[in-house]
């Protein structure tokens, strides 16, 4: 189920404004004679042609199912991205502690520590303010903060790798310790990768959304659900608060979807082991 809630929504999120009711680059569509219409409202625009609007629109008269399709992508994104940030310094830092242990281990050990010790929320906004509001400082603060769990479990699973009996084998013929590392050790670490990955993709997209809440993620008019979530924070009380539900709880299943995934690949490999 949550693998295939990804699935559905990585296909709007690369399909992007071929499928969208409002084709808009940023579903930024205004029609302000049309704002707050209730979900399935039919209109007709100064064309004369009719529109449906399925979750209804904004103040702005906006559609909103089109800005919801539109944020899927700066989600996703977002997620991708961090998740490849996080796994080429967690590979990297994490990978070299492991393999060449000694000092080197323990100063790169002392520095996780550090980086782990550290509130991933407050240094995310830390960086973001650093570089700056917006959509890229997102993308890389995130993904910044996201290496450190990657770099310990690869350094815990390059820790007992080193000893078998293969790794040994290559190191006696003389093979450089990148390939030791990238063809024989790795390779052997991707299932608990894989797992920890699906999570920090759930956290990234988290992440994403509050950050962009505050004011500091994602600018307007470019859609993200953060941000529609803010927009229409004040509505919740209102007859109008579906503006705010709906992509709260998007939020909620794309990130419960990531979990289920994680959850299910931890426990097919415990059944392998």
């Amino acid at each position: 189920m949550g693998a295939t809630w990804i699935l559905v929504w990585l296909f709007i999120a690369i399909a992007g404004s071929a499928i969208r009711p409002d084709a808009t680059p940023m579903a930024n569509d205004q029609h302000l004679e049309m704002s707050l219409l209730a979900p399935g409202t039919a209109w007709q625009d100064d064309a004369g042609e009719v529109h449906k609007a399925w979750l209804g629109t904004d103040r702005f008269g906006r559609d909103l199912l089109s800005r919801l399709m539109a944020g899927s992508t700066i989600s996703l994104t977002v997620g991708a991205g961090a998740v490849l940030i996080s796994l080429f310094l967690g590979l990297l830092l994490g990978g070299v502690a492991g393999y060449v242990g000694g000092m080197v281990d323990r100063i790169l050990s002392w520095f996780l520590q550090v980086m782990w010790s550290i509130p991933t929320l407050l240094m995310v906004l830390a960086i973001t303010l650093a570089f700056g509001k917006g959509f890229w400082q997102v993308f890389l603060a995130i993904g910044l903060t996201m290496w450190v769990e990657v770099a310990r479990i690869v350094r815990g699973q390059f820790l007992t790798l080193r000893e078998q009996a293969y790794v040994q084998a290559a190191e006696a013929l003389d093979l450089p310790a990148w390939r030791v590392m990238l063809r024989h050790m790795l390779p052997n670490a991707v299932g608990p990768l894989v797992v920890v990955c699906a999570a920090n993709f759930a956290a990234a997209i988290l992440m994403e959304a509050g950050l962009s809440f505050l004011g500091v993620g994602a600018q307007i008019p470019m859609p993200s659900w953060g941000n529609i979530v803010k927009e229409h924070a004040h509505l919740l009380t209102t007859e109008h608060a579906w503006l705010a539900l709906i992509p709260g709880g998007l939020i909620a299943s794309l990130v419960l979807a990531f979990t289920w995934v994680g959850d299910g690949l931890r426990t097919g490999l415990q059944l392998s082991d």
